[in-house]
């Protein structure tokens, strides 16, 4: 591939990753809530600093892990989100949608095949990586649940993310996120005197 095809590719590629800053997670719908902060790029963000710990904490390899949390949603910039209802009845295709995105892309195949990996979930990287997504959205359900959202404490209550969670690790982790509430972090650092 000649560089300048090459970077026309790639620009290509970086302004459509941007445009997940613009997809809303539509678990907004069932939650009930109008959270427009909570997007896909937000998302992808935190699920590969979760996942860089998990991979540290399990001793997986963590580029393997982070790559993998930044992939996983990726397809979501041409399809969307859809949420655990929506799953039930709209197809999509994402492997062909992730082939079309990154085959033009220099390191494709590396690309590609760490994406094939998190979808077959057999690695215990992939394992991690489904961890660090369910981790997240645990963590937003308990931010949500702070601020009084009925939905989000019954799927607390439920516990249905951490049914999902494979390693002890992050069963530990998603065990804290209960006892915490999203405002301990502050809770020691906040004063009225500047330094």
């Amino acid at each position: 591939m000649s560089d300048s095809k090459k970077e026309k590719e790639l620009v290509s590629f970086f302004f459509e990753v941007g445009t997940l800053r613009k997809i809303i997670r539509s678990h907004r719908q069932t939650l009930l809530t109008d959270d427009l902060s909570d997007n896909i790029a937000s998302h992808s963000f935190r699920v590969a600093l979760i996942g860089w710990f998990l991979a540290a904490e399990e001793e997986a390899d963590p580029y393997k892990v982070v790559m993998m949390c930044l992939l996983h949603d990726l397809e979501e910039s041409r399809a969307g989100d859809q949420n655990w209802v929506h799953k039930k009845f709209v197809k999509v295709f994402e492997e062909e949608i992730r082939e079309t995105q990154l085959a033009p892309l220099p390191g494709a195949n590396e690309l590609l095949k760490l994406s094939k990996e998190y979808q077959e979930r057999e690695s215990k990287e992939a394992k991690l990586s489904k961890d660090a997504d369910l981790l997240d959205q645990i963590l937003l359900l308990k931010e949500y649940s702070h601020q009084g959202n009925k939905e989000a404490d019954d799927w607390l209550k439920g516990k249905e993310q951490e049914k999902l969670i494979f390693s002890k690790t992050a069963k530990r982790l998603a065990c804290e996120v209960y006892q915490q509430a999203p405002s301990d972090w502050w809770a020691n650092l906040w004063t009225n005197h500047r330094r």
